[in-house]
């Protein structure tokens, strides 16, 4: 045997070794953001995924509720910081008085023409009850110990894929106390997508 022979194969023995370890911890998908979901524009299905590694804030909303005008203040949290890690996942329901009855081309048009909304938006989904459920609602339910009470109620999850806090509709989403609950989880390491 000589001494090449011998050194290419302890090589490949060290490269075959090493592989599953570095190909699984960055890159593996938070269990909560595990999901494909459909986009509302279109339907295209999104998979959550991609935006692991980032703070994300799920809400849930409604096109004729008197807490819709948040979507402004939505927006302008996601415009602030996107930059920062930040990104705003908005899931329009219609499981509180009815208050987003029109299809989702309807629901897209009424969030970009009335308030300019460019946070991401997927297609309308069940956020409460015993069935058909959105799935990450039922995972953040089940996180946090709360299931929406009503339209615009908050869910944050931190760079780490997990459930860091929730607020209720009340909350404006430029509120000081929850811009500075944002911060926090934004100044905590982990790569801004």
């Amino acid at each position: 045997m000589t001494l090449g022979f011998f050194l290419r194969g302890l090589l490949a023995l060290l490269l075959t070794a090493s592989l599953p370890a570095a190909h699984a911890a960055p890159d593996a998908c938070p269990a909560l953001l595990d999901h494909t979901l459909p986009r509302l524009q279109d339907e295209k299905p999104i998979n959550l995924c991609g935006y692991a590694g980032q703070v994300v804030l799920v809400v849930n909303t409604a096109s004729y509720c008197g807490f819709t005008s948040q979507y402004k203040s939505l927006e302008a949290l996601y415009d602030r910081y996107k930059s920062r890690g930040l990104v705003v996942l908005g899931f329009p329901s219609n499981d509180f008085g009815s208050q987003e009855p029109g299809s989702n081309a309807e629901v897209a048009a009424f969030c970009e023409n009335t308030f300019g909304v460019k946070f991401p938006m997927f297609a309308k989904s069940t956020v409460k009850g015993s069935s058909g459920v959105n799935p990450l609602y039922q995972q953040l339910a089940q996180a946090s110990g709360k299931t929406p009470g009503w339209n615009f109620h908050k869910y944050v999850i931190g760079r780490d894929g997990r459930f860091a806090f929730s607020a209720g509709s009340m909350t404006d989403p430029l509120s000081k106390g929850f811009v500075a609950d944002v911060e926090k989880l934004l100044a905590q390491p982990g790569a801004a997508k």
